[in-house]
């Protein structure tokens, strides 16, 4: 559940809004030594400093940019090699199925992190995360084939037979300038090489007008033309590069024995959770377009729908939290299979349920109500209240 919010315009920097949010959440809930995990904008040395000088922790990725860039090759050297020798820690994951599943694998290294304030130097202690996902592997390495295959094809299509409207490339420079073009394009310049001949065809032509003879001057024309014709793919160097995919370095000023490779991972794969909220105000609120033109009520709207988002987010925490303690699902949540028990049902679904409740109201002539009668509560509807921690005597009041 969102515990703050900020609205701000468009044009600003996620950079500097960081702090003053952290500072909010310190002031509100006054508990030190709070995990803030978030994305890599998060991990700035000065946000980095800020949650270490007062207090708190952080677990955030590092964006490969500057002197990490660099580092990541190094690291993803020595994760390759540790993978080979089978000394990688293992992240397992429990599916819906309730099956173990490997999420990722990797190791860890410390280092010490030091950052400049008011002329003073301070530091401390910091744990890198070499994170390997095979998922995140598998999905960049068969982009890297899509790449390989559509590079393939354009720079074939090059050079096609002579026809009528077949541009045909007669300079050797204008080819490799076209095959350059296409390889940076799909950024494969490593993995492809081309072969390609010059095709020589040689006409011989009588000087001037007029028939031909044996004494008259003779020239030959030659049309030149060039013919891809290959385009081999650097199997070695392609397998390299899978295997350096998948990888992301983390940073935490946590100890081991208090937050574990195997809980960082697990702990940031929660992180969707967050991007659900946004999803949440944008396809169920319908946040925008928003239909007002003052600052003050753009903010105002924005911040009513996010209570909208927090008991959403509330009631599908408890319910979740019921069903887990009971080891058990709510049958009749999926119209289609009445018996299928939904162990992790949503809010908006949890919500569904109760969407053919009527509560009717008859009155005479003189305005005076002479009944009024409220849809009956089904069992699941029952049991949705109850572990809600909701009791039926607040539904029934809606009768009297």
């Amino acid at each position: 559940m969102p515990l703050a919010s900020d609205v701000v315009s468009g044009e600003k920097a996620d950079d500097g809004l960081y702090i003053p949010v952290i500072d909010r959440i310190n002031e509100s809930l006054k508990k030190p030594g709070l995990l803030f995990s978030g994305d890599c904008k998060m991990s700035s040395l000065g946000i980095r400093y800020h949650l270490v000088s007062t207090g708190h922790h952080y677990l955030c990725p590092l964006p490969l940019t500057g002197k990490t860039a660099d580092e990541m090759e190094q690291w993803i050297t020595q994760g390759i090699e540790k993978n080979e020798g089978d000394i990688l820690t293992s992240v397992f994951r429990e599916n819906d199925k309730g099956e173990q599943l490997l999420t990722a694998n990797g190791y860890e290294l410390d280092r010490l992190q030091l950052f400049e304030k008011d002329g003073k130097e301070i530091q401390w202690e910091e744990r890198v995360l070499v994170i390997h996902s095979p998922a995140h592997a598998d999905r960049q390495s068969a982009g890297l084939e899509t790449r390989l295959g559509k590079a393939k094809t354009k720079i074939e299509a090059l050079t096609p037979q002579r026809g009528r409207g077949k541009r045909q490339i007669t300079n050797e420079t204008d080819l490799l300038q076209a095959i350059t073009k296409v390889l940076k394009e799909y950024r494969v310049e490593d993995f492809l090489h081309v072969e390609y001949e010059k095709q020589v065809e040689s006409t011989t032509k009588f000087v001037g007008k007029g028939r031909g003879s044996n004494d008259r001057e003779k020239r030959v024309q030659e049309k030149i033309r060039y013919q891809i014709i290959a385009v081999v793919r650097d199997e070695e160097k392609i397998d390299g590069q899978k295997k350096r995919f998948g990888w992301k370095a983390f940073v935490t000023d946590l100890s081991a024995d208090k937050l574990s490779l195997e809980d960082a991972v697990l702990s940031y794969r929660n992180e969707y959770r967050v991007e659900r909220i946004f999803n949440r105000l944008k396809s169920r609120f319908n946040i925008a377009p928003l239909f007002v033109r003052k600052d003050d009520q753009i903010k105002g709207l924005t911040y009513l729908l996010t209570l909208g988002v927090r008991v959403l987010t509330l009631i599908e925490f408890v319910i979740h939290r019921s069903l887990k303690q009971d080891n058990t699902g709510l049958a009749g949540m999926h119209p289609e299979n009445r018996r299928k028990l939904a162990s992790k049902p949503s809010a908006e679904r949890i919500l569904k349920a109760f969407s053919k409740i009527n509560l009717t109201i008859i009155r005479d002539m003189a305005g005076n109500v002479i009944l009024r009668s409220l849809t009956p509560l089904t069992s699941l509807q029952e049991e949705i209240m109850q572990r809600l921690k909701i009791h039926p005597s607040v539904y029934h009041q809606l009768e009297n």
